[in-house]
């Protein structure tokens, strides 16, 4: 029987490496990118390996489109053609008041997380229309509970950029869904990756909020990953245009 094959965007690290090495032991085979961290994205490789898949790391930067080609074609040529494509990379730039922030924060967050994830998923609907007679074909990104609560004094815009993922996602749902391919989003709460210090320049920021949260904890990456192998699985065959919240009640 054939493997299905998984490209996962961001996959080096937090939430998008979770997602790689559970579906590897979940039967995928996995296409690791990474923009970076090639060390990173070879230990989520080496762990892929271990439960028994096939998987590769791919650099490439997912603001800029020929690297997305590239990625695509390094992905298919290397594991065969892709059927399912997880959308995860993104940022958030260091967090401020929208007073006080920079430009170029806000309009490098808005390229990657809008138009990088718009042109992934364009490169990620072509290869699966080309691959017409794989089943359960699907497209996950990842969204953020952020749309719907605005993170007024951290965050505004990338509020903003996954609320754009929203409506995209939703589009792009009803334009796939009758071609046999499905979309949806999960949209993760506060999660206990790296991203807080790494982007947001706020270490802290977990132990100060998960008091706010009703589970009164934040997720492990794990629990996200979760959600997405659910989206991506024929166990979710008539999810369509879904954004699935994984907030812990916040």
């Amino acid at each position: 029987m054939t493997r299905p094959v998984l490209l996962v965007t961001g996959g080096s690290r937090g939430i998008g490496a979770a997602i790689c090495t559970m579906a590897a032991a979940r039967g995928y085979d996995v296409a690791v990118n990474y923009q970076s961290n090639a060390a990173a994205a070879d230990e989520v490789v080496k762990a892929c390996e271990a439960a028994g898949a096939k998987a590769v790391a791919l650099q490439g930067d997912m603001s800029r489109q020929g690297d997305i080609e590239r990625v695509f074609a390094e992905a298919a040529a290397a594991l065969g053609p892709l059927t399912q494509i997880v959308v995860n990379a993104g940022i958030t730039g260091p967090a401020s008041r929208l007073a006080e922030a920079d430009p170029e924060v806000i309009r490098l967050c808005i390229d990657v997380n809008v138009t990088g994830a718009i042109l992934v998923a364009r490169e990620a609907a072509r290869a699966l229309l080309g691959n017409g007679s794989a089943p359960n074909r699907s497209i996950v990104t990842i969204s953020s509970i952020a749309a719907g609560l605005g993170s007024a004094d951290e965050f505004v815009w990338y509020a903003a950029s996954k609320g754009a993922i929203d409506s995209f996602t939703l589009g792009l749902a009803r334009e796939l869904a009758p071609s046999g391919i499905r979309v949806n989003a999960v949209a993760p709460g506060m999660t206990e990756t790296e991203i807080h210090a790494l982007s947001s320049g706020e270490p802290g920021r977990v132990a100060r909020i998960a008091p706010s949260i009703p589970l009164r904890r934040a997720a492990q990456p794990e629990e996200i990953a979760e959600v997405v192998l659910f989206a991506m699985s024929e166990a979710a065959s008539y999810v369509v245009g879904s954004v699935l919240r994984v907030g812990g009640g916040r």
